[in-house]
């Protein structure tokens, strides 16, 4: 059966080899299923405009039924290696009865669009479902760490103290707020094309509504053009996951620096680590570096996602479209295996709490809540108390004196020197440079205080269960409205 009356020769076999072919084998691998629904939901239409009886229907679902990826191939001389030429001369092959209005009035751009969404629809689920276990796994190690005092860095130096459960808190919310931007471009993408044809929308009275319910679509796409011109589905996606990405990038440094030998704040077993050939006498965590340059490749697949639309004209290039979503199942793939491997790492990571205390009796934490203290039961302003407090530590740090080796008689020299004639009690000092008295200072909601990380945590789980709920609401609407489709096609 001819495809073309305008063309007269077969796909040239470059062409075929490096193009069609693999365009082909990506959809039939990926796309096939949402093709195959597609065709039963226009069949279905097709039956309610009366250009095709139950006969014929129940035939072509039948027929479709058959399709597989084994009964499907890319030829440039029979179906112009394009998959919906493929499906199409499969049926069109094996039917005896008359139905020449089956596939009238259709484009393979709406077809080829909406399987697209449909494709990326699914893949957020199954993200979704990864990054909820992520979600978990981090919640648990927060609670476990919520009391543990851990060093924090600005500017790469110790500045004030919190707990792994603290930032582990923190890493739950980024999470969190993940799972919801992802769920708001779910149901921003989660609209119809089909019905839009190639560009301008079609002539018979296709009831667009029904056609998106049936597939799972919370609507369809209001204007022709953009249902099949506006492929930001893919742009959308990547830009949460790369701005993700590059969240994880972050932690991950985190952790290859607090695995150093200069740190020992962490550690993983044996079976999650490397070595060195050289040295034996090493331990290499060399699974934060390749969870690190994974989250690398995200960002790149949008880069390259955003670069092969950038300047195309709006008015439809389908192959313009298809070259800049090469990528896509690769992006989702990639970041569902670097989201695997971030589970495994916070499932087994370790903190040394014994170095992670030492280090924190080691500096002066206390600096901050000393200069508070001088404000509030000294009344020396806050500036002043500021360079009040930098003078002791100097001083003390001069005498090589440990934090908790305090001097509260040099402490009220500096004072006397600044203007302000005061005296303390011993115990004004202890209670600054505590490391338990650190944690428990900070009052505020939202601080590394062990009580208000527990309440933080209550939340994120509340939350969780919520983002859970309607996570696993979307699947069930699309699994619904398949069986739907089923029921409406077989008479069920």
């Amino acid at each position: 059966m001819r495809l073309s009356g305008r063309i007269s020769e077969n796909p040239n076999e470059l062409l075929h080899r490096e193009i069609l072919e693999p365009q082909f084998s990506y959809e039939l691998k990926h796309l096939l299923p949402w093709y195959i629904l597609i065709e039963k939901v226009m069949l279905l239409e097709y039956q309610r405009l009366n250009l095709l009886d139950k006969v014929a229907v129940n035939k072509i679902a039948h027929l479709l039924n058959q399709v597989t990826e084994k009964s499907l191939h890319a030829d440039p001389k029979i179906n112009m290696s394009d998959i919906c030429f493929a499906i199409e001369q499969y049926v069109s092959q094996r039917l005896r009865a008359d139905s020449a209005s089956w596939h009238m009035d259709r484009s393979r751009n709406d077809v080829q669009a909406c399987a697209q969404v449909m494709y990326a629809r699914q893949q957020l689920i199954v993200q979704s479902k990864e990054l909820i276990q992520l979600a978990t796994s981090v919640c648990h190690l927060a609670t476990k760490t919520v009391n543990i005092p851990l060093p924090g860095y600005t500017h790469y130096q110790t500045a004030q103290i919190m707990t792994p459960g603290f930032y582990m808190a923190a890493v739950s919310e980024e999470i969190l707020t993940t799972l919801e931007k992802l769920l708001y471009v779910y149901d921003n993408i989660n609209k119809c094309p089909l019905g839009a044809g190639a560009m301008t929308g079609v002539e018979l009275g296709w009831d667009r509504k029904r056609m998106a319910t049936l597939l799972g679509f919370n609507h369809y796409t209001n204007h022709a053009l953009r249902a099949v011109a506006s492929r930001d589905w893919s742009l959308q996606i990547a830009s949460e996951m790369a701005n993700f990405s590059v969240f994880l990038s972050r932690i991950f440094t985190d952790f290859i620096q607090w695995g150093s030998s200069e740190y020992q704040f962490i550690d993983l077993a044996d079976q999650f680590s490397g070595i060195s050939s050289a040295m034996p006498q090493k331990k290499n965590f060399t699974i934060l570096e390749r969870i690190r340059g994974k989250t690398a490749h995200i960002s790149a697949f949008y880069f390259d996602f955003l670069i092969a639309q950038r300047n195309t004209p709006f008015t439809n290039l389908v192959e313009t479209s298809k070259e800049a979503g090469t990528f896509v199942n690769t992006m989702f793939s990639t970041f569902n295996s670097l989201i695997k491997l971030v589970i495994m790492v916070i499932d087994n990571l370790k903190f040394n709490e014994n170095r992670t205390l030492e280090v924190c009796k080691r500096d002066f934490f206390g600096g901050f809540s000393l200069a508070n203290k001088l404000t509030l039961h000294a009344n020396i302003p806050f500036r002043s108390a500021q360079v009040i407090v930098g003078d002791y530590i100097v001083r003390v740090r001069e005498q090589k004196l440990k934090p908790e080796q305090t001097d509260v008689r040099l402490l009220e020299e500096i004072c006397i020197e600044n203007g302000y004639d005061t005296k303390f009690e011993d115990e004004f000092l202890n209670n600054c440079f505590n490391v338990k008295n650190d944690l428990e200072n900070k009052i505020s909601e939202g601080s590394t205080n062990p009580l208000q990380v527990k309440k933080m945590l209550v939340r994120q789980s509340e939350q969780l269960i919520h983002l859970k709920k309607e996570w696993e609401n979307r699947e069930e609407i699309v699994n619904k409205a398949y069986e739907e489709l089923t029921n409406q096609l077989y008479d069920r």
